[in-house]
């Protein structure tokens, strides 16, 4: 194997920092009409000037509050305003078990995401005034035992996936004011150039209890339908795109984003449609225009890969939630349609086939909090739903909730974190660079990640002060395609900035997978570059980082690892005529789970089968080469 390995210079440490995307991006589609306004933009401002390199911003789209069915069940009295809050580093009251919380290092931009499904009816459970409180369904929504309260939503949820919907649970006047309302409160929190909102809404498909959820994000505010698109109508992804097209039509520019395939048993990267028949050109091409990012990791555990299907990767063991999308703790038996990178690889053989490519995905990490506050801080967890606020309850269980649906909470991940590099903090900066996918993922560290390729740099063009200029004109960032230049193998050049509230970086890899001339599917992981002196054995592993983590303290100290990693790589293995792509993955080192650092101040051991520590890591979105 082939290693390169650069010490971080000046201007590498500013790259980190501006280097830009594609010059050639696409446009953000343009609405041929216009629709009626829900809510007015925001007024224009003065703005700081934007920075044609491009900086990093970090935030969370798949935000839940107390408005929606399943957080409300469960305790949280939150509302967007809260959620807004919260994000700019603001105390919001503790819906849990009272307090405050608040966030360590406020974020760039947030979206609350509640659900379409039942928007506002449950809320309605709690006032006297509504005849929806009068319910038999209300005693258990709003019932004072948080147990009984929990058992309820799993009875909705079961109800919810087999089909099963009550007409007194729908009401489109209702939901038409409360998504009215989400918008408000999105645009009311919008500072452009400081702190950035989007109005949008989650789609919660979830047939059999397999997770087919979008969670669907609006550029601006100017153009919007009158109400949320429920999924209680039809289960089908392409309803979904169908309304989004209608949208587009009526002047809203949008974009979907898929999560927890991990959760869905191989259905949300299937290679059939809904109604099982095979995917097409049509189907793949309605999915790549709506869908240009997957959510790589959240709350409900990473599904980057999983080792069944990647068993030469000693990182795919990596936040395991390995379970359905319910709360009877059912596990799924399908792994290919489950996983991100065995969809990349599925989308290069659909491509290959002539059908266009389903799977183009760039990658970003969310939270899917139901309390307002994304959590992505491992150190300051607050938990999913506002039961788990207690570290108690999280850890030891509701007194009557059953020990399956325990461990199911304590499996739990802590947030993740969206990365865009944007030229200014302002929605359609943003929202343009989720559209070119220039974007990263972390599991919940401010891991800032650059990714580049190109076949006319060569490896030492890092070093130079102009690199920057170099990128753009001769190279393409992640989220992009690498054109053929001949027999040439491309360059890449990874750069990695730790979180300074986080662990120090332990290593910067390069994923790469491809087909090979018979169009059967191949991956590869690369160690391009890392910390100390370490050297490869003579496998071509690398030894391990070292792990300075003290469980019964839950503390950790960075006497080991780097601060900045940065590496050019050439592919030794590169064959002109084979579709690949390559994506980087940077690793911390080892710091505490959540369910470490709580049971170290509980005084109680960590439950069985939880890692002590976890090393936290960021993905950058793929780079595609492809020979025609």
């Amino acid at each position: 194997m082939k290693q390169t390995v650069l010490k971080l210079s000046t201007c590498v440490s500013v790259a980190l920092l501006t280097l830009a995307a594609c010059s050639k991006e696409p446009e953000t589609p343009k609405p041929p009409a216009a629709a009626p306004s829900v809510a007015a933009a925001p007024a224009a401002i003065a703005l700081p000037a934007p920075n044609p390199e491009r900086n990093a911003y970090f935030g969370d789209v798949h935000v839940h509050t107390g408005w929606s069915f399943d957080a409300f069940t469960n305790g949280s009295k939150t509302t967007p305003t809260d959620a807004y809050a919260w994000a700019q580093g603001k105390e919001i009251t503790n819906s849990g078990v009272g307090g405050k919380i608040q966030i360590q290092t406020p974020l760039d931009f947030y979206m609350v995401s509640d659900h379409a499904e039942f928007m506002g009816i449950f809320n309605q459970m709690s006032n006297p005034d509504s005849p929806l409180s009068k319910t038999e369904l209300a005693k258990g929504v709003t019932n004072a035992d948080p147990n009984v309260r929990l058992q309820t939503f799993a009875g909705i949820l079961r109800d919810m996936s087999a089909g099963k919907i009550d007409p007194t649970l729908t009401d489109p006047a209702l939901a038409h004011s409360v998504w009215t309302e989400i918008v408000k409160a999105a645009d009311a929190n919008y500072q452009p150039g400081k702190f950035t909102t989007f109005a949008g809404f989650e789609w919660t498909s979830n047939p059999d209890k397999r997770n087919l959820h979008r969670v669907v994000v609006f550029r601006d505010t100017a153009k919007l339908p009158g109400m949320a698109l429920s999924s209680l109508d039809s289960d089908d992804p392409e309803m979904l795109w169908k309304w989004m097209g209608e949208m587009r039509v009526n002047g809203s520019t949008l974009l979907a984003i898929p999560h927890n395939a991990n959760a869905s048993d191989g259905r949300m990267f299937e290679l059939v449609k809904f109604d099982g028949k095979p995917i097409d050109a049509q189907y793949n091409a309605a999915r790549a225009l709506n869908e240009p990012l997957y959510e790589i990791t959240q709350i409900k555990g990473t599904s980057e890969t999983h080792p069944d299907l990647s068993p030469n990767d000693e990182f795919a063991n990596f936040e395991q939630w390995d379970y359905t999308l319910s709360a009877d703790a059912e596990r799924p038996t399908k792994r290919q349609g489950s996983f991100a990178r065995q969809a990349l690889l599925d989308g290069m053989s659909q491509a290959a086939k002539g059908n266009g490519n389903p799977f183009k995905y760039g990658f970003i990490g969310d939270s899917d909090t139901h309390n307002a506050a994304a959590s992505n801080e491992e150190f300051n967890y607050t938990g999913k739903f506002a039961f788990e606020n207690d570290p108690k309850d999280r850890m030891m269980g509701l007194p009557g909730q059953p020990p399956a649906q325990l461990k199911q909470v304590q499996e739990f991940s802590s947030g993740g974190l969206a990365g865009v590099w944007a030229e200014q903090n302002t929605r359609e900066a943003i929202f343009d660079a989720m559209l070119r996918k220039e974007t990263f993922g972390t599991s919940g560290p401010m891991i800032k990640v650059r990714f580049f390729g190109s076949t006319d740099l060569a490896e030492g063009d890092i070093k130079k002060p102009d690199f920057i200029k170099l990128a753009y004109a001769h190279g393409v960032p992640m989220g992009c395609d690498l054109k053929p230049a001949g027999a040439k193998a491309p360059t890449f050049f990874v750069m990695a900035m730790k979180d300074p509230k986080s662990g120090n970086l332990d290593r910067v890899q390069i994923v790469k997978g491809w087909l090979d001339d018979k169009g059967a599917q191949h991956e590869a992981i690369y160690d391009v570059v890392w910390s100390g002196e370490r050297k490869p054995d003579a496998t071509g592993k690398l030894p391990a980082v070292g792990n300075t983590v003290d469980v019964a303290k839950a503390t950790y100290t960075n006497t080991i690892g780097a601060t900045e990693l940065s590496a050019a790589w050439t592919d030794p293995a590169f064959k002109t005529g084979e579709r690949a792509f390559y994506y980087a993955r940077v690793l911390e080192i080892p710091t505490p789970r959540w369910s470490t650092i709580d049971a170290a101040h509980m005084g109680i051991q960590i439950p069985d089968d939880l890692p002590a520590s976890i090393q936290e890591r960021a993905w950058s979105s793929p780079i595609w080469y492809d020979p025609t």
